[in-house]
């Protein structure tokens, strides 16, 4: 198996086969075998160039195929009425993936969100993930990743936080933009103020959508 820039070794082929009949059972109905083969594939080699641990290509590249297949199938009208958010910043480490955490923590199954970045790094800072500990989230089985077309086009918000110019636009849709300190680099006690600002905004953002947040 070849992806359009990459050769894949034969433990990770074995792994991509099994995705694929995975992601083909869950959109059956929506989208053909090839339709996910295509998905899967470009997904890996959004990961394959800043892999720092190869062996996770696989798994990343379903996750990340399954959220874009999510959106394909919004934007094409399969629509489960749930509110969509995209949190996107620089490097996706940091900012959006605090976002996320809060927005999952608080929307439970009431709604959807998504994060991205320009310049996606390679792993979750870790002054944010001790940040967001610190209330009970765990954000470490999240991971910088890009944004797609088909992931700002199903959104019904995007928010940004410093992505500047690079940030996708799309006219029409809702956009706000949350002016943050980048905690790049930053320590844990200093994380923790752009932490709370994110929760305080996180939840106004909530209940401009008309999703009630628990606990």
């Amino acid at each position: 198996m070849r992806t359009e820039q990459h050769d894949i070794s034969l433990d990770q082929q074995v792994a991509l086969k099994g995705a694929a009949e995975r992601l083909t059972r869950h959109f059956e109905g929506t989208f053909n075998k090839e339709t996910i083969e295509l998905f899967l594939l470009t997904s890996y080699d959004e990961f394959a160039d800043r892999a720092t641990v190869t062996s996770f290509l696989p798994l990343l590249a379903e996750r990340f195929a399954k959220q874009r297949l999510h959106a394909m199938a919004r934007v094409e009208g399969h629509d489960d009425g749930k509110p969509i958010v995209l949190f996107l910043c620089v490097h996706n480490a940091g900012r959006s993936q605090m976002a996320l955490g809060f927005f999952n923590h608080h929307a439970g199954d009431n709604a959807v969100a998504w994060s991205g970045g320009s310049e996606p790094g390679t792993k979750i800072n870790p002054s944010a993930v001790a940040a967001m500990a610190e209330r009970g989230i765990d954000i470490t089985e999240e991971f910088p990743k890009p944004w797609t077309e088909e992931i700002v086009r199903a959104a019904d918000v995007v928010v940004t936080m410093g992505c500047g110019d690079a940030c996708p636009y799309f006219p029409g849709k809702r956009y706000e933009d949350w002016p943050l300190d980048d905690p790049a680099g930053l320590s844990v006690e200093d994380v923790r103020p752009v932490r709370d600002e994110i929760e305080r905004r996180v939840l106004e953002l909530l209940g401009s959508i008309g999703v009630a947040a628990r606990g």
